[in-house]
């Protein structure tokens, strides 16, 4: 099983250009893993950032693809379907939270048991996310070419609305972290750690691995 340290830094997360380049200087992690090669064999070039402060998960996606899309117009919408990075996480191994986010910085917020239908963040929970898309928040087509975007987020210990964190200090939680297209030409679907299911499925929890946060 995978496992990360979270490191935990001192720094003002109103700032988001100050975290940007905090996290830039702080060790990747690769997102690399093809599930199922023969029906999804594209693989962009992905990494991510984790870090926390005690009060926010700092984290830092870059990604490097040859077709982008941002069509997803509001939050809680079809992210997925939009050149898309994702994290997911649990923290009490029976409910987890995924956490999906456009190249543009829309946004969806789940929290489910697996196989059960999630519960959506509210608006305000949603707003409390700060986002910096390198590639902007304007919608966008699909478009072919070399992209080398990022995507640097904020999120506040309060948008994990059902965990009752208090701080994030010596926290261990399970997730994965992906990054997807299903609209896209040539749809990926890639992952941090390995999933074995027959077809493509990010909600499964069986196959997060390990989280410690300083």
């Amino acid at each position: 099983m995978k496992k990360i340290t979270v490191p935990k830094i001192s720094i003002d997360t109103t700032d988001i250009n100050l975290v940007a380049q905090r996290l830039e200087a702080l060790s990747v992690n690769k997102i690399e893993t093809i599930n199922w090669p023969d029906t999804y064999p594209s693989k962009p070039d992905v990494t991510f950032t984790i870090a926390h402060n005690g009060e926010n998960i700092l984290l830092q996606y870059r990604v490097k693809e040859n077709e982008i899309l941002a069509a997803v117009t509001k939050d809680n919408g079809e992210v997925w379907t939009d050149s898309c990075v994702e994290m997911f996480l649990s923290f009490d191994n029976q409910h987890y939270y995924n956490a999906e986010f456009t190249c543009i910085g829309k946004a969806l917020l789940g929290y489910r048991k697996f196989g059960e239908k999630a519960v959506h963040a509210s608006e305000t929970t949603m707003q409390s996310i700060l986002r910096q898309p390198s590639l902007g928040i304007a919608n966008r087509g699909k478009e072919i070419g070399n992209f080398d975007w990022t995507l640097t987020l904020v999120i506040p210990r309060t948008a994990f609305w059902e965990s009752n964190i208090a701080s994030f200090d010596g926290l261990h939680a399970k997730g994965n972290f992906y990054k997807c297209g299903d609209s896209l030409s040539t749809p990926h679907f890639v992952s941090w750690t390995k999933i074995e299911t027959p077809k493509p499925s990010f909600h499964q929890p069986s196959f997060f691995g390990e989280l410690f946060f300083e």
